[in-house]
This record gives structure tokens, C-alpha cells and sequence, in this order.
């Protein structure tokens, strides 16, 4: 429910006279703000939820994790609905307040409280920068290498090469904080922790998380270039027979390629490849690349370089073509057609372009299109899955990764519907129990490689 502007007041007092001063806020610059998320990358969202169009009634800005249930504990006595937000770097419009009430910023929780040895404990509001400065200093790397390392570790999902995705036990652990009025949190582990994973709050707010590590590699960055795209991706294709795994790998034809931050030139007529290497494999990969008829660019050893190039990662390229002025869309696919026969995959949004990343199993891509309507857009989704390739829209803010989980636990965590309402259909059907990684894209990977 969207509190009048006295109901907001009241709530705003009761919670600072329980929770103390400077933790809540009825500000109409800062509510603007924090009500919003990265949802403008997409077209369709940017048309359905512009800035202003739902806002929360006051921000709740915690700098305990203490503080997240009592305060949950009062929403919950209050009928307040919450919406939790991190750095607001999610692209979906998942921090967006359908319903008012009050938006639940984590940013003061971002201690890191432990690191030892093959994990990370960290606060929730936490930034990946700091989280892995202070892992890379103690000789090791997180499992994940985040494309966005402003956000935040309770806002955080991606994937790795080597490791999968966030579901795949690179969340070793979670404290969380239900609304169900009891003011407590409570611990999950292992496998227990998917209901939380990439559901955006609708079944309970994290305060801490404890994250893999593995032990530090030396990492490099490499740039190569080819005026052939077939060649390159039979390269990039190529790259998990390496020695050591990569890091990360990823491909843009020319039409992507002249916006990218890159730290040289990159020759704007040629498909550009870069690739986040251990220093023992620079050769090995540099062979690859001359063998299919490429040029290594340049090598960086600074490991900062590794962060630059990792910006230019998954939907990130679709960004910077936007911030030029393309008005484009994307759609987040996967499966070994995009090898096989990236021609056949044009066909579905005509003049699209390609961003590839590298899996084991197969690649998945950012599909990148001139954008007309959201009509043109869904339209593409079935043709999609009739080439055999998986997608993701990223043009919902609905969960739609663990959603069984997610629909059995809210009863209990949130039995009166007030975590970020708008996000779960609380009352679907629950669909049978699905891979808990990335479901539609490695489900898709998975029959094609079976």
C-alpha cells in the first residue's frame, strides 16, 4: 500500500524513535532517487517505469545489520511494504516500489567481516571492489570476476568460465531477515541459500553473505583482433582446451566494437576478442589466436586491466552503444547454435548484432538489436527457442530464476506479502523443480550437449 503523506510521516517517526536518528528519510530527491534502478537499458522498461512513476514513500538507510530486523519487525506490525536496494545497478526494474511504502537502501551495511581461507564473509551492502581488494590481498580471488564491481554483494549476480554462476555454490552462505514480525534473522548454507539467490529480496533480506574463494591466479588481459568473424569464433570456441581455464572471454563483431572503453584503440572494421588469462597461458592463447588467422593486440599484466576489461563484459557493451545514441535492445541468449550457425541466430531480429561470452559448455550472448516495439522484441522469443537457442529477458521484473523455491518459501518468510510486492506471482502454479543456475540458458545448453 502507498502511505499518505501522514501515514509516510508517522511511519518515518516510529522508525527513527526505535531504530534511531538519520536511519530513515522522507526526502523527495532522495525517494526519486533510490526508487529507480539500471532498468533504463531497457527500452521496454524505460517506457513502463520511468523515473517518477512509482516511488517509495521514505528510505530506510540501516547502518547496522542489527538494525534490518527491527526494522523489518516494524513494516511487518505496519503493513509497510519494502523494496531492498543496493547500489541500484540491477537492470531489470527490480528495486522499483510498485506499491510505495518504503525502499530499503543496504549501502551503510558494507563491512567485510571475515576472509579466510576458500571464503569471504561480507555485509551485504559491501562493494565487489573492496570485497575483492581485500580477497586478492590475501592471495586469493572470488570465484565470480563482476562485469559491474561498483555493486553491491546482496545485489550481486554473474557468473564465471570455471565456476558457473552465482547458484552454482559461489553463495556458500546467507544471513537473512524475513518479515514475518519476529525480528530475527536466521543462517542458510549450501543448497539452502537458493530461494534467496537472484530473487530480489521477495523472500527475505540478506544482511551477509559469505562468498567461495579459490587461490589467486595471475591474471592478465589480452586483446587480439580478426577480420573474419567465423575464424574468431572458432578461436573463442577454442579457449577452454587451455591449459588453465580463462576467466573470462568475450567476443563483439565491428558494429559493437568502436564504443568500448578499451584500454588502446581497437580497430572499429575488425571483431575484437579480449580475454582475461593466466599469465602461464598467454602463449598457448596467443597461438590460438595466429593459428586462426588473428592478431594479438596488446597484453596488460596490470590487474587493473583485467577490471577494465571486464567492464566491457556481458550487457555492458549494449550500455555503451546506448550512452553513443543507438536506441537498441538486447536479449540475453545461450546455446551452441551461437557457435554453430551465428548467421541462423541473425535471423531473428534482422540486423542484430552479437556479444559472446564463454562458457564450457557453450557460449552465451548478449543479442543486440535496433529497437521499434516491445511487440518486435517478444516476437523474436519464440523464434529464439525454435533455433534451440536459450533466453532471458531482460525487459520483466518478475522472478523468474528459482521461482519454485522462491513461491514455497515466502509463506513462511514473508506471509503478508510485503517484500518488493510486485516481483513474485505468489500465486502461480509452481513450476517442477528446475536446474538452479542460470535455468533457461544452461537448460537450453544442457540438451544440446546431452
Amino acid at each position: 500500500m502507498t502511505l499518505t503523506p501522514q501515514g509516510a510521516a508517522a511511519f518515518a517517526e516510529l522508525v527513527a524513535s526505535e531504530l534511531g536518528e538519520g536511519i530513515v528519510s522522507t526526502d523527495p530527491a532522495l525517494i526519486l532517487k533510490c526508487s529507480s534502478d539500471w532498468s533504463r537499458m531497457s527500452p521496454i522498461l524505460q517506457e513502463k517505469l520511468p523515473p517518477g512513476r512509482f516511488t517509495a514513500d521514505l528510505v530506510v538507510r540501516p547502518t547496522s545489520a542489527e538494525q534490518v530486523p527491527a526494522f523489518l519487525k516494524l513494516a511487518f506490525e505496519h503493513d509497510v511494504p519494502v523494496v531492498p536496494r543496493g547500489a541500484g545497478t540491477g537492470n531489470y526494474g527490480q528495486a522499483t516500489p510498485f506499491t510505495g511504502g518504503a525502499v530499503l537502501d543496504l549501502r551503510g551495511l558494507d563491512a567485510i567481516v571475515e576472509v579466510g581461507d576458500g571464503y569471504v564473509v561480507a555485509q551485504a551492502g559491501a562493494k565487489l571492489t573492496a570485497v575483492d581488494e581485500a580477497v586478492r590481498a590475501s592471495g586469493q580471488d572470488l570465484w565470480m570476476f563482476p562485469s559491474t564491481k561498483g555493486s553491491t554483494v546482496g545485489g550481486f549476480v554473474a557468473g564465471s568460465i570455471e565456476f558457473g554462476t552465482t547458484a552454482d555454490g559461489f553463495v556458500a552462505a546467507m544471513t537473512i531477515a524475513p518479515c514475518d514480525g519476529s525480528g530475527e534473522t536466521f543462517r542458510v548454507e549450501g543448497a539452502d541459500t537458493i530461494p534467496y539467490v537472484h530473487t530480489y529480496g521477495v523472500t527475505g533480506i540478506a544482511t551477509e553473505v559469505t562468498l567461495r574463494t579459490s587461490p589467486a591466479r595471475d591474471w592478465v588481459a589480452m586483446y587480439a583482433s580478426f577480420t573474419d568473424y567465423d575464424k574468431a569464433i572458432a578461436v573463442h570456441r577454442a579457449l577452454p582446451g587451455l591449459s588453465v581455464l580463462p576467466r573470462l572471454a568475450s567476443l563483439d563483431e565491428p558494429g559493437l566494437v568502436p564504443t568500448l572503453p578499451a584500454a588502446l584503440p581497437l580497430d572499429a572494421a575488425r571483431t575484437s576478442l579480449r580475454i582475461i588469462l593466466e599469465a602461464s597461458t598467454v602463449e598457448e592463447a596467443a597461438d590460438l589466436v595466429v593459428d586462426g588467422s588473428g592478431e594479438v593486440v596488446a597484453v596488460f599484466e596490470d590487474y587493473a586491466e583485467c577490471d577494465r576489461l571486464s567492464s566491457m563484459s556481458y550487457n555492458h557493451p549494449v550500455y555503451f552503444l546506448q550512452q553513443a545514441g543507438h536506441p537498441c535492445f538486447h536479449v540475453e541468449v545461450g546455446g551452441l547454435p551461437l557457435w554453430d550457425s551465428p548467421e541462423l541466430a541473425r535471423t531473428v531480429y534482422p540486423g542484430a548484432m552479437i556479444h559472446m561470452e564463454l562458457r564450457v559448455e557453450a557460449p552465451m550472448a548478449m543479442y543486440v538489436g535496433d529497437y521499434e516495439s516491445e511487440a518486435q522484441v517478444l516476437a523474436g522469443y519464440p523464434k529464439l527457442d525454435a533455433l534451440g537457442i536459450g533466453f532471458h529477458s531482460p525487459h520483466q521484473w518478475a522472478v523468474d530464476r528459482h521461482v519454485a523455491e522462491a513461491i514455497a518459501t515466502v509463506p513462511t518468510t514473508d506471509p503478508k506479502g510485503l517484500l518488493n510486492p510486485g516481483k513474485l506471482d505468489r500465486d502461480a502454479v509452481v513450476p517442477p523443480p528446475a536446474d538452479t543456475r542460470n535455468e533457461v540458458l544452461i537448460a537450453r545448453t544442457t540438451v544440446l550437449t546431452s
